[in-house]
């Protein structure tokens, strides 16, 4: 993994009433938020001792002013219609300047690790597509050395079908792919048990 492969972070910025809004209605806004805080937290934790290049893209605002910091993360604004069209826009970017390999993960999963992230980067070597399947019928990564921007079209976005129809893509274009484990996303008030490996966060952190 070096300065020429990039890792993509979508996160949205955290405000009330707009985060893990399907978890909220279980929890309510106040809980929801104070969960995808620490999310956040757990994910640039995993992120930041990548040797890649590290990309965060904020929803709504770029934020000079949070935990991501400016020295390590290059920060961006995602630009589309849709999630499909943002994320092919932010990997349209990186393949853009260059980058060999480009990777995209969201803020969700807290049982990602940085040594599958690593692993991911790994595959790409003799794979064209790398997928992290989520157990939701997602999928919580998404890495590829040559540019496919089909994988983001007409897609089931929040749907059990995404990855199938995802991988169904992949066959009709014969690109070679990888599926790494299955894990889960935190999106509903059962998925909460997964967050107990979390320390609680420190308020330093978001100053």
């Amino acid at each position: 993994m070096t300065a020429n492969d990039s890792l993509i972070i979508f996160v949205k910025n955290p405000e009330k009433g707009k985060v893990k809004t399907r978890l909220a209605k279980d929890i309510g806004d106040d809980q929801a938020l104070h969960v995808y805080h620490r999310l956040l937290q757990y994910t640039k934790g995993i992120s930041k001792p990548l040797n890649s290049e590290k990309l965060v893209y904020y929803s709504d605002f770029i934020d000079n002013n949070d935990l991501w910091d400016n020295m390590t993360f290059e920060k961006h604004l995602q630009n589309g219609a849709d999630l499909g069209e943002r994320m092919q826009n932010a990997f349209a970017e990186a393949f853009a300047r260059g980058q060999q390999r480009v990777m995209i993960i969201g803020s969700d999963c807290v049982e990602l690790e940085t040594y599958m992230i690593k692993e991911a980067f790994a595959v790409l070597e003799s794979n064209d597509v790398v997928i992290g399947p989520a157990k939701d019928g997602g999928y919580y990564l998404l890495g590829m050395r040559k540019f496919y921007p089909t994988l983001f079209e007409n897609k089931p976005w929040s749907s059990e079908d995404l990855l199938m129809d995802t991988i169904i893509d992949l066959k009709k274009l014969n690109a070679p792919y990888y599926l790494l484990k299955t894990l889960s996303d935190i999106d509903h008030a059962e998925d909460l048990a997964l967050m107990s490996k979390l320390p609680e966060q420190k308020s330093e952190d978001w100053f």
